[in-house]
Formats: structure tokens, C-alpha cells, sequence
């Protein structure tokens, strides 16, 4: 290791160390221990937003023992993709601990419209339950009833109800869908700063949990300013040895701003006199919030016992920020690499901690995301490479004034759902139409708007058709009963926007599909990178292997086969 990323590291761990190192008891002693036949523990760690390349654009400068250390010392797949088309944060979080695509697993999206009555549906929503402590909105995430299918942890706890699966997330998908239906989940408070759950997993929350919110550990980032963590942040495109000499400079045109700016350094709050909901929401897009999901993950390791008990227990972490960084100002920019630096550096410590508490041979890690990324569309333009915004709040009315025009009523679309184009098929019947010729005219007026490539029926996506490109992408997407009849999918470089900054995700591209599956633990878990196509749908039957259980019964995935080899 050269000495230039000896000290990054350091650098990285003292840093990450800094921020909630006050709400954090002291550290068992390791224990010297042969390694167990399965892991104690299994941690999963997700980055929401965070695609493959932004990792080897940045891997000359990661420290020695954050995103390094799977990839010079764990086993890694440099072709990990999402199999679906749809590709959004409540659907790869479905299929990480399920091994299902969405057309099992349920989630088809963040949230879409039942066909049968329009009404919007969230994906963790339901109102039989609320959060412990602080105020449900409508649509809240407050269970994973939606989801269709067992997770993971659902097998383990089956088998042995003595195992602990916890989910934590800033995000309440990204705690829920993780820990199943028989784990608990943990998820921020925008309106208070404080972890909770819902009345789903329990009706008190323990004492260790409590106790961390009794330290208002989000108010210690109030006014607090981010800053980049190396030298050189503005220096020209294409310096030798400058982190972040690849990426675009701030405050470009097309990059949005959520109170915080859209430069750094950064003051988080800088707008509000005091904490309260709009800076506790504004701290998301931040490197601190991620600093603050992983203060909580260590303190329900400590409350827990996770992996110190003689069971098996998994954790799932879920680490919101960096689709935040990433919708606002683009997955090209300096914030979003200056942002993969910080959460770089907050692993290498959350990684030592883990060392500390378990022993580095008593624990497996994993690392993959929920989607990827693509380019803002200006930034893309102006590099010569076709790409734009498809809006459908623009769309949606073209369409109802073209089937109007044809079938003398209006309003026969009713709106986009999870993606797709969902008709009100009880005004059709109404007016005695043919659904056939409504939805062909609907899709012939799809397929005149900007940006759109393809737009696939409920037959084709019900059919076996195997050779037209993408469509088994949006067939794994497509639930029968909860997804939308028209499907569109968008060219290359085309994103749906709902504003005209920042960029986002959703297609079947590789800009969105590609993400990193990323193994470590030298007792289960070989090294080396591997190059063959692989889906994240492997990682849940991956994983049962690893710890001796069955895949989760809905999984399409296969084991991985991560035994070392001899």
C-alpha cells in the first residue's frame, strides 16, 4: 500500500470517527475465537443511488478499509446488474432480501395507483399502524404488508426465532423492505431528528434506542458545514492526481438546490434559526446523515448484542444520502464524488468497529445498491450525447387530448403509475369504448413523445417473447394485478423529470442497472474479482448459503458459490 493511501485512510477513519463519537459507549475487547462454521453475524449494506462507475472513478483515491476492502481483499463482481426495468429505491430494496424481481415480489415502485380505483398506494404504506412517538402522514411506510413475498431474515427467524434481523434506514423502504416481515425496522424522523418504528414491530421503543434519541444526535449537525475532504477540490478537468479532476464543478445551471446550495463547502441549516423538520429533512442530502445511520447502526449493535448472543443475526443498513446527492446536483458532479469520499471513509470506521465489537472473523459483509445513476441530462448534452427530460405532467395531458380527439371523452388516462400509463377503465366501459382500440391510441400517442423508445402492453409483458430488447428487463417489473397496462421505456440518456435540475433513475439502462455487489469475510468469503453478468437477485440465495438456511421460497436468484477457494 502505497504511503499516499495510508494516510487517506487514516485521514478517512479520524474523520468519520468525529461526528457522533459522543453517543458511543466503548468497544468490547475482541475475543480470540476460531471462526464459527457460519457467520454470527450478517451485515448488508446498501448505498441507495450509488451505480458501479462512480466507485472505480473514484478508486485511486478510497482509503485502505472502506469500499477497499472488498475490493482488494473480498470477493466483488464488476457486472452486477438489476434485471428489472423499473428501476427505483422501494424495488431494489424488495429484491436485495427477497431474490425476486418485482413481478413476485410485489413492489413494483416507490408508490403507484390501484388500476382497480386510482388511489395512489405507497409501497410500505398502512394505515393499521403508526410511528412511535412522532406524527403518520398520509401514505407513511409503517409495515412491509405490500411486500408479496418472504425475505432472507423471514427464513432465518422461521427456522430460529432466537436470531435478531434489524433494518435501519433514513428512508423507511430502505429499513422495511430489508428486515421483512418478521425483522424489525428503524427509520429517520424528518419531523423530530430521532430514530423510530411503528406500531407494527412494537409499542415502546427499547431503552438503547431511547437513549440515543434522548441525545439529539441530529441537532449536532446543525450549522455545521461540509467541507471537501481533500486538497484540489476546484482544480481544472483532467489534473494529474486530483480526486476529483473527472467530475463537473459546481454550480452548474442544471444542478437543483435544497436550502443547503449547490457548493461547498456547504452549511446544512444555514437557512433555519433553529433545529426542526426542514433541517432535519435538508440534513438527508449530506454526508452527515449517513455519519448519523451509522451512529444508530452501531448503537443497535450494542443494544442488541448482534452477533454476540450464539445466533444468527442479520443487520441491514441502508444509507440514504447518496441518491439525495445524486438527484440534486448529478452523479457527474464534485458533490456526489466529494460525498463517495466521506461515506468511504464513514465505512472504514463502522467497518473497524465491527472488528472491535465481533472479531473481524465472526462477521460477512455485503455491499450492493438499490439502482443506479444517470447523468444530468444538460451535463450529457453538452458532452455531444443525446439525453433529455420526459415530463409526465406534460405528457399525461397530450395523451387525454389525443384520446379525447379520437373517442370524444376526456380524461380517459388517468395518470402514470410506478412508471407506467394507467387508463380509467371503468369511464371506458362507461362510454361503451373499446378498451383494445383506447389503449392502442393511447400508446401510439405515448410513442410520439420526446424521448420515448418503446412502450410495451400488458400482453407483450404477459407473453414469452424473449428476443425484442428490454422487454424481459420490464417484464421482471411487471406485477399483473398492481402495474399499470402501457409500459414505456425511455432512450438512452432520457430521464423522467418532475423538475428541470438534478438527474434520476428508473430505466432498464446499464447507467441504472449497474451497481456494486461487494462480499467480504476471509472466513466464508473468497477474494478476487469476477467478471461474469450476475443480478442482484443472487444475493439473498448468496447469503443462505453462506449461513447454512434455504433461499427465501420466491427467489429467482442463484447461489454465487463465495466458498474461498483451495
Amino acid at each position: 500500500m502505497s504511503p499516499r493511501r495510508r494516510l487517506l485512510g487514516q485521514f478517512l477513519s479520524l474523520l468519520a470517527l468525529g461526528g457522533c463519537a459522543s453517543l458511543e459507549g466503548p468497544d468490547v475487547p475482541p475475543r480470540a475465537a476460531a471462526s464459527p462454521a457460519a457467520p454470527r453475524l450478517v451485515v448488508l449494506v446498501t448505498v441507495d443511488g450509488l451505480p458501479m462507475r462512480q466507485i472505480m472513478a473514484a478508486r485511486e483515491f478510497l482509503g485502505p478499509d472502506g469500499f477497499a476492502r472488498f475490493l482488494e481483499r473480498g470477493r466483488w463482481f464488476a457486472q452486477a446488474h438489476y434485471g428489472h426495468g423499473y428501476t427505483v429505491t422501494a424495488a431494489g430494496h424488495a429484491v436485495i432480501m427477497s431474490g425476486a424481481h418485482p413481478q413476485r415480489n410485489g413492489i413494483i415502485g416507490n408508490q403507484w395507483r390501484d388500476p382497480a380505483t386510482g388511489a395512489v398506494v405507497y409501497n410500505t404504506g398502512d394505515t393499521a399502524y403508526r410511528y412511535l412517538g412522532n406524527p403518520t402522514a398520509a401514505l407513511a411506510g409503517t409495515s412491509p404488508r405490500n411486500l408479496l413475498v418472504p425475505t432472507l431474515g423471514d427464513v432465518l427467524r422461521e427456522g430460529a426465532p432466537q436470531s435478531k434481523v434489524i433494518g435501519i434506514s433514513a428512508k423507511d423502504r430502505g429499513a422495511i423492505l430489508p428486515a421483512g416481515h418478521r425483522g424489525t425496522a428503524y427509520l429517520y424522523m424528518s419531523t423530530s431528528g430521532e430514530f423510530s418504528t411503528s406500531s407494527y414491530y412494537m409499542q415502546v421503543l427499547p431503552q438503547w434506542a431511547q437513549d440515543f434519541n434522548a441525545a439529539r444526535p441530529a441537532a449536532a449537525y446543525f450549522k455545521r458545514a461540509w467541507r471537501p475532504l481533500l486538497g484540489g477540490y476546484d482544480c481544472p478537468r483532467a489534473s494529474a492526481g486530483c480526486a476529483y479532476a473527472t467530475a463537473v464543478s459546481d454550480g452548474q445551471p442544471w444542478q437543483a438546490d435544497n436550502d443547503n446550495g449547490k457548493r461547498l463547502p456547504m452549511v446544512v441549516g444555514g437557512e433555519t434559526h433553529a433545529p426542526g423538520p426542514r433541517y432535519h429533512a435538508n440534513l438527508i442530502a449530506s454526508p452527515f446523515m449517513d455519519e448519523l445511520t451509522l451512529s444508530f447502526a452501531r448503537a443497535a449493535v450494542r443494544g442488541e448484542r448482534l452477533g454476540q448472543r450464539g445466533a444468527i443475526d442479520i443487520l441491514s443498513v441502508s444509507l440514504s444520502s447518496h441518491d439525495y446527492i445524486n438527484h440534486l446536483f448529478g452523479p457527474e458532479s464534485r458533490l456526489a464524488r466529494d460525498h463517495l469520499l466521506q461515506l468511504d471513509g464513514q465505512l472504514q470506521a463502522f467497518f473497524a468497529f465491527l472488528d472491535r465489537m465481533l472479531g473481524a472473523d465472526r462477521y460477512v459483509l455485503a455491499l450492493t445498491a438499490d439502482h443506479g445513476f444517470t447523468d444530468t441530462p444538460e451535463w450529457a448534452v453538452s458532452q455531444g450525447r443525446p439525453a433529455g427530460r420526459f415530463k409526465q405532467r406534460e405528457a399525461l395531458p397530450a395523451v387525454n387530448a389525443a384520446l379525447s380527439q379520437r373517442f370524444g371523452v376526456q380524461r380517459l388516462a388517468r395518470g402514470f403509475s410506478a412508471g407506467g400509463l394507467l387508463l380509467d377503465d371503468a369511464r371506458v366501459r362507461e362510454h361503451g369504448l373499446d378498451a383494445g382500440a383506447v389503449l392502442a391510441a393511447a400508446r401510439a400517442e405515448l410513442l410520439r413523445q420526446p424521448g420515448v423508445a418503446e412502450v410495451f402492453t400488458r400482453e407483450q409483458l404477459l407473453a414469452t417473447d424473449a428476443a425484442t430488447p428490454i422487454l424481459q428487463a420490464m417484464r421482471k417489473s411487471f406485477h399483473p394485478e398492481r402495474s399499470a397496462p402501457l409500459q414505456p421505456v425511455l432512450e438512452p440518456g432520457w430521464i423522467a423529470s418532475y423538475q428541470d435540475g438534478g438527474s434520476s433513475h428508473g430505466s432498464p439502462r446499464e447507467a441504472d442497472t449497474h451497481v456494486p455487489l461487494l462480499f467480504w469475510g476471509p472466513a466464508w468469503v473468497g477474494q478476487g474479482r469476477e467478471d461474469a453478468r450476475v443480478e442482484v437477485v443472487d444475493l439473498a440465495p448468496t447469503l443462505a448459503a453462506l449461513i447454512g438456511i434455504p433461499a427465501p421460497a420466491q427467489a429467482q436468484g442463484r447461489d454465487l458459490g463465495l466458498r474461498p477457494r483451495p
